[in-house]
């Protein structure tokens, strides 16, 4: 379960990328689709949620590699999560492998230790 302020930062998150893909501005709204990856990783509708919406933005770029590398993260994302593998700090995008860790930025780290 996301501690409060998680769920908070992850929703903020994902509401700012719909209004984002709403006003076509597409990469911005990845940006924070990413964010929010970070944030949802670990649980697992947050997390497929956030593929579904990069998967959506690869729609909107006509991109047949986002699009598949999206819908199989989803699936795999599901397990992992359900199972509690998931390589953290991944921000879910298509242009890294999905089994690679990163760094997690100071401010998300904080906002995922919360109790």
């Amino acid at each position: 379960m996301m501690n409060a302020r998680q769920k908070e930062f992850y929703e903020s998150e994902i509401s700012a990328a719909r209004k984002l893909i709403a006003e076509g501005k597409i990469d911005d709204a990845f940006s924070r689709l990413e964010v929010a990856h970070v944030l949802g990783q670990h649980h697992v509708l947050p997390h497929v949620k956030s593929h579904w919406l990069m998967l959506k933005i690869g729609v909107k770029r006509r991109s047949a590699y986002q699009v598949f590398g999206q819908a199989v993260r989803m699936m795999v994302g599901a397990i992992g999560s359900a199972v509690g593998i998931v390589p953290a700090g991944n921000t879910g995008g298509t242009n890294i492998s999905m089994f690679r860790r990163l760094p997690i930025a100071p401010e998300l780290n904080k906002i995922l230790n919360e109790k």
